[in-house]
């Protein structure tokens, strides 16, 4: 997910009480649900699409889970000590819990990884131990639903609180409760969709096809539906209620061209795609190979998820 509501939902679980648990509660856990996107840091330095075969993997993995909530909760104790050496913290932040500080710290952290696997792109879970890729399929990757209600929740929270009202903490718990609620639907619609797509597929011949169903942004209640075989691929959309359709004929997937195994060699950008593509496609563009990938050939995206291959320079490159 995108940060903001990375940072939304850290907010979101201070106001829901935690908050009350020690100093330094709210900017611990805002901080802790976006520390794993360190590895955004990588985009200075990788050139290209290269960023796509690097970010989500180590940083969003265990042992990165695991140090991560550590190094920030050292680095929160060292603020409060550097403030207090100073005499300027703040006469209303309430004394340290060391243990609950670090348990605010792994809260934060563990929001961030159970976000991003909801939607699409993908999340590497287990790196470095395993690069599989893992998907939830539930929330387009920007939700301004979750956005709303999140945000309202918190300021009707704060609003309470500076009001001196007693139950301050319940438009967080509302907000929180409806979030969960909103992602649960989501689930259940997508794992309608796929089932339809599977289906119809299966109907018309076409069996261990991959069935994808992918929230569009805004109509979170719609799916487009993607599906591949071993050598051909097509979509569909499905809304609840209304059914779906499905272009069953479908196109070559094209990636059984027997250029691209010479050709990936001296590109790195599509050796990276290809890492991170779950739908992979080859369409052939004049003297080169266009790769995509299904869930990301929307004409709003399709510039940022696409890498044009075109032949070695043998005399640079004899391979």
């Amino acid at each position: 997910m995108d940060n903001l509501t990375h940072s939304l939902v850290g907010a979101v679980l201070g106001q829901m009480g935690l908050k009350k648990k020690t100093g330094l509660a709210i900017p611990t856990l805002i901080l802790a649900a976006n520390l794993p996107d360190i590895d955004a840091a990588c985009l200075v330095w990788l050139d290209g699409l290269q960023h796509l075969g690097f970010r989500r993997g180590i940083t969003h993995g265990p042992i990165a889970l695991a140090v991560l909530p550590i190094l920030l909760w050292a680095a929160m104790l060292a603020f409060d000590r550097w403030q207090t050496q100073r005499g300027k913290r703040p006469a209303g932040r309430p004394p340290i819990d060391k243990g609950w500080l670090l348990a605010l710290a792994y809260i934060g952290c563990l929001s961030h990884p159970a976000l991003d696997w909801l939607n699409n792109y993908g999340i590497r879970l287990l790196e470095p131990f395993s690069s599989q890729w893992f998907y939830g399929d539930t929330l387009f990757i920007i939700d301004l639903w979750i956005w709303v209600a999140l945000g309202l929740s918190l300021w009707l929270s704060l609003r309470r609180e500076r009001a001196g009202a007693g139950d301050w903490q319940r438009p967080a718990w509302i907000g929180f409760t409806a979030v969960c609620a909103y992602i649960l639907a989501n689930g259940l619609i997508t794992g309608a969709a796929e089932r339809m797509g599977t289906q119809a597929l299966l109907a018309s011949g076409h069996r261990g096809a991959l069935v994808v169903a992918s929230p569009p942004p805004l109509a979170f209640w719609r799916r487009d539906i993607f599906w591949r075989t071993a050598e051909r691929y097509g979509s569909g959309r499905f809304t609840p209620g209304v059914g779906g359709n499905l272009d069953i004929s479908g196109q070559p997937i094209g990636m059984d061209d027997p250029r691209l195994k010479t050709w990936l060699m001296g590109d790195p950008d599509a050796r990276a795609f290809l890492f991170w593509a779950r739908m992979p496609v080859a369409q052939v563009d004049g003297d080169a190979i266009l790769l995509r990938d299904q869930r990301f050939m929307n004409p709003l995206a399709q510039d940022r998820f696409q890498v044009r291959l075109t032949a070695p320079d043998t005399a640079s490159d004899p391979r």
